[in-house]
């Protein structure tokens, strides 16, 4: 394999570990994959610095509230020691019994650190219907928090 290929499996790797980190509130194996000078811009333009960020990834998946998440549409663009991991979540969310359903993307900057990728920087986007992308390129799905084969 590879150096590039090889970048681009461990890339794959941590973009999963990410939504998994996500999904299970796994605040330590998510703080392992961030660089110290780590922020976030997110879907209405609000941006956190990394304790925020960790903070919030504490709580921020309830497999009650979000009943259906996935991730899809990955696409990895590497230039030299920089990579640009750009995917697409759909998920279904549950407040006050009332199911809605959305897609948000985002982009994860990654910069290689000796031997190891951090990521740097997230930025995420909400999705127009019009622009989502197809349920063939699903990577990852989740339902109630559960990873599904």
């Amino acid at each position: 394999m590879s150096s590039h290929q090889a970048d681009l499996t461990t890339l794959s790797k941590l973009n999963k570990r990410f939504i998994h980190n996500f999904v299970t509130n796994d605040v330590a194996s998510h703080d392992a994959i961030l660089h110290p000078l780590f922020k976030q811009i997110d879907t209405k333009g609000g941006e956190l610095d990394r304790a925020a960020y960790l903070i919030e990834w504490a709580t921020g998946f309830d497999p009650n509230v979000i009943t259906y998440w996935d991730m899809r549409a990955e696409d990895i663009t590497l230039i030299g020691d920089v990579a640009l991991v750009h995917a697409t979540t759909k998920w279904t969310r549950v407040i006050n019994g009332v199911e809605t359903d959305g897609m948000t993307c985002y982009t994860d900057t990654y910069i290689r650190a000796g031997e190891t990728w951090l990521c740097i920087h997230a930025q995420l986007t909400s999705v127009a219907p019009q622009n989502y992308p197809s349920d063939e390129t699903i990577v990852v799905k989740y339902l109630h928090g559960i990873l599904q084969t």
